[in-house]
């Protein structure tokens, strides 16, 4: 899991210094009234992180946890529109920071234990899942190249 790890870390600091430099009437725009801005986009990867640390945690611990949020509502209730910019980044940054000190001290064999977050997947899949949502959002955040995610 460390090699996991470390890929996310490099992106992190990479996306936190980019994030920065977003503007804030960029990071505010609504492309309507349904669809989240950008600084809600950062607010739904914050939900991500605190949802998959607890996939990483208590899977090691309990038989197949089950674990869903419902995206759409914790946006809505964290008002992230609302927020600091700076501050959605801090947290956005630290949260991921955490989610790699607890990915770097996953047992190999802990990796292959299961959680349910919709089907059934191990910690690892779905640390390597998580990495491909990342990507796939904070691409459009900062306007890079598209990253396919299903």
């Amino acid at each position: 899991m460390t090699s996991v790890a470390t890929r996310l870390e490099k992106l992190i600091n990479e996306y936190k210094v980019q994030l920065n430099a977003v503007p804030d009437d960029d990071l505010l725009y609504k492309p309507s009234p349904v669809k989240w801005s950008k600084k809600e986009i950062i607010g739904h990867l914050i939900d991500s992180a605190q949802s998959n640390i607890r996939r990483f945690i208590i899977a090691q611990y309990e038989e197949n946890p089950s674990i869903v949020y419902h995206q759409d509502n914790w946006v809505a209730l964290n008002h992230y529109q609302n927020e600091d910019k700076n501050d959605v980044i801090q947290l956005w940054y630290l949260l991921n920071k955490q989610a790699c000190h607890i990915l770097k001290n996953i047992s190999e064999e802990n990796a292959q234990r299961t959680c349910q977050s919709g089907a059934v997947h191990t910690i690892e899949w779905l640390a390597e899942d998580y990495i491909k949502h990342l990507q796939h959002h904070m691409h459009v955040v900062l306007n890079l190249e598209p990253v396919a995610y299903p």
